[in-house]
């Protein structure tokens, strides 16, 4: 399968295991934009996958609604770009609602996916990476797959997970690549990042489509420069697994975190200043961030905005040489 056929399949099992699960969001219907809900309405009925109005405050507030009253809700935010009109019921109202309640009431059963990233044409609407805005956020969890594998697991893990979930899905990808993926149901643990690739000299970090940029600058480093690179794919956002990253650095003494998301505030900051805490006694280099840069995302200059492996390479490079 390609990751939509994943994500497909992964909500699929959801809707034939759980009959409170509901999927809705806008052309949802019709299988969506992305085609990630095509054939579900014909097999589930209308009243379990139905299309809302374009409106993401009314969808995800809806979705809460869902949520508390037990249900399962899946609600589909078209781009990640226009998640902001619902930041408010997702920050304030999702993400408090056990605490205000004091554990009365939850929406734990309320996940919110988002097609994410840049995409090659997406100019600023259809390309931001909006990870950052929501890791500041105590109550919700954020996570980003890389893979067809990777996302039916830890998308099944979101929906069954007893908090609300963002699930953000690296729409590049979407057509990109085919992996073997089970038609059965199966679970990816969350807040697990994963080594993907052992090494002794630099760790990279990455999640999304950038763990494949990683993984070529990694394959570079070794052919010219003789270097073992360790690559990590962080997968979840929030709450994120701190050990396997400190680990890791402690191992190798160097790290490379690398994000489409602008730089300033973006989570490898976050990254940054925790692992310069743990590891400060353990560090060879300054800890490198490549990112995109501190503008709105470009049209035509997409290709220079992107972090891409030759910006990669060369901090790697630096760091190496320091």
């Amino acid at each position: 399968m390609n990751l939509f056929q994943s994500i497909t399949s992964a909500l699929d099992n959801s809707l034939a295991k759980d009959p409170t699960a509901v999927i809705f969001g806008e052309d949802v219907a019709f299988g969506g934009v992305f085609r990630c809900t095509v054939g579900l309405r014909d097999k589930y009925g209308k009243d379990r996958v139905f299309n809302t109005p374009l409106c993401e405050q009314g969808i995800v507030g809806f979705g809460i609604g869902i949520a508390v009253t037990g249900a399962t809700a899946i609600a589909e935010i078209q781009f990640a770009d226009y998640i902001f009109p619902a930041f408010d019921q997702i920050v304030n109202e999702a993400a408090k609602y056990r605490y205000r309640s004091g554990d009365l009431f939850n929406c734990g059963s309320l996940t919110i996916r988002a097609p994410w990233g840049c995409v090659g044409h997406g100019a600023l609407y259809h390309s931001q990476s909006p990870e950052a805005f929501f890791a500041h956020c105590p109550g919700i969890k954020v996570v980003v797959p890389r893979s067809p594998f990777q996302a039916k697991g830890l998308l099944l893990s979101c929906i069954e997970d007893k908090n609300p979930c963002i699930f953000f899905e690296p729409k590049i990808l979407y057509r990109a690549a085919v992996e073997q993926v089970p038609v059965e149901p199966y679970n990816i643990p969350l807040s697990q990042a994963e080594v993907i690739q052992e090494g002794s000299d630099i760790t990279l970090v990455a999640w999304g489509t950038q763990v494949h940029v990683v993984r070529e600058v990694a394959s570079m480093a070794k052919e010219k420069l003789g270097v073992s690179c360790e690559v990590i794919d962080l997968r979840t956002i929030l709450p994120w697994d701190v050990d396997t990253v400190c680990k890791s650095v402690a191992k190798t003494g160097r790290l490379l975190i690398s994000h489409e998301a602008p730089l300033t505030g973006g989570f490898a900051s976050e990254i940054s200043s925790t692992v310069q805490e743990e590891c400060f006694l353990n560090l060879e280099a300054p800890i490198s961030r490549v990112c995109g840069y501190d503008t709105p995302f470009p049209h035509i200059f997409e290709p220079f905005y992107i972090p891409d492996k030759w910006k990669c390479y060369d901090a790697l490079r630096k760091m190496i040489n320091y």
